[in-house]
């Protein structure tokens, strides 16, 4: 019985010591396998600075560049005939970099038969160009024909420049026929378009015997309809001396002044009839009475307007 308890104690011990060798075995493979999958964690190091970034240069840089303004669109950049061309100026110096084609057009804005109380007769104005966008030479004509005789007629021949979107200096010769004595003149002006879109031509003149003259005309297209146009004209003549030959007076010597209504059958002709006041101030004299009976009249007129 004791030799059966010994041998059972002694395999009881032999059981336990497999079973713990077998947990050791197994607790080393498990750390070795753990050493090869993690990453090794290296000594601790010497604590390294944050790394910063210098400001200090951009911030100097930021101090010389300006916002970028918003944009904006004025009422002086939609006049500017070069605010969408990126600065590229087109015929500069007469080199014309778009290879523009000259234009010719043709302008009558009156031509009409005129019944006033002594007489009928017929009126003309009109005017025609032969140039580019920027220059351009322009012939100008107005006067009267009675009896198929020019009784006044003033032809105009002038270098056009554009310096604006809307306006054109000119600069030329005007000569003077049909009744009277002829004269010729240096012309120089301006004609465009002013504000509210007013039709405004403005002419210095002056001769070799030393007279001066201005003319003043402005016209104004008001719409009541897209093809019915009723158009307000004034023109105004002034004369440094007088001229009884030509019924001229000095000071202010004439007023025309008158209203046309006009039906455009097409963009290019319209035909218009209308009612006109003319005066010429100033001629109060005998010599001028006797040569020109009617100082102011009224006038009416029929014509047609048209442009090619």
């Amino acid at each position: 019985m004791q030799h059966m308890q010994l041998y059972t104690g002694l395999l009881s011990m032999s059981l336990c010591l497999g079973v713990t060798e077998v947990r050791a075995a197994s607790t080393h493979e498990h750390q070795h396998a753990h050493e090869h999958t993690m990453p090794q964690q290296s000594s601790p190091a010497v604590a390294r600075p944050k790394a910063t970034h210098d400001h200090s240069h951009m911030q100097h840089q930021s101090e010389h560049v300006a916002p970028a303004p918003l944009s904006t669109t004025s009422s002086e950049s939609l006049r500017d005939p070069h605010a969408a061309a990126d600065g590229f100026a087109p015929n500069v110096l007469g080199h014309n970099d778009m290879h523009e084609h000259a234009l010719a057009t043709v302008i009558a804005d009156r031509l009409e038969s005129v019944t006033a109380q002594e007489a009928t007769y017929l009126t003309y104005d009109w005017q025609a160009s032969y140039g580019y966008t920027f220059d351009k030479l322009l012939l100008r004509a107005e006067g009267q024909i009675a009896a198929g005789q020019f009784q006044e007629a003033r032809n105009e021949l002038l270098w056009s420049h554009a310096i604006s979107a809307f306006w054109d200096t000119q600069l030329g010769v005007r000569y003077d026929s049909g009744k009277g004595t002829d004269r010729s003149w240096l012309a120089m002006g301006i004609q465009g378009l002013a504000p509210y879109w007013i039709y405004v031509e403005a002419t210095f003149y002056v001769n070799t015997q030393g007279r001066t003259a201005f003319r003043l005309e402005t016209e104004y297209d008001l719409l009541i309809t897209q093809k019915l146009i009723l158009q307000p004209r004034v023109e105004l003549n002034f004369y440094s001396s007088a001229d009884a030959s030509r019924a001229i007076t000095s000071g202010l010597s004439n007023v025309e002044a008158g209203l046309r209504l006009r039906y455009e059958i097409l963009r290019e002709i319209a035909p218009y009839v209308g009612l006109e006041w003319a005066g010429r101030l100033g001629a109060n004299t005998r010599e001028f009475q006797e040569q020109n009976p009617a100082s102011d009249e009224y006038r009416l007129v029929a014509g047609v307007h048209f442009w090619y």
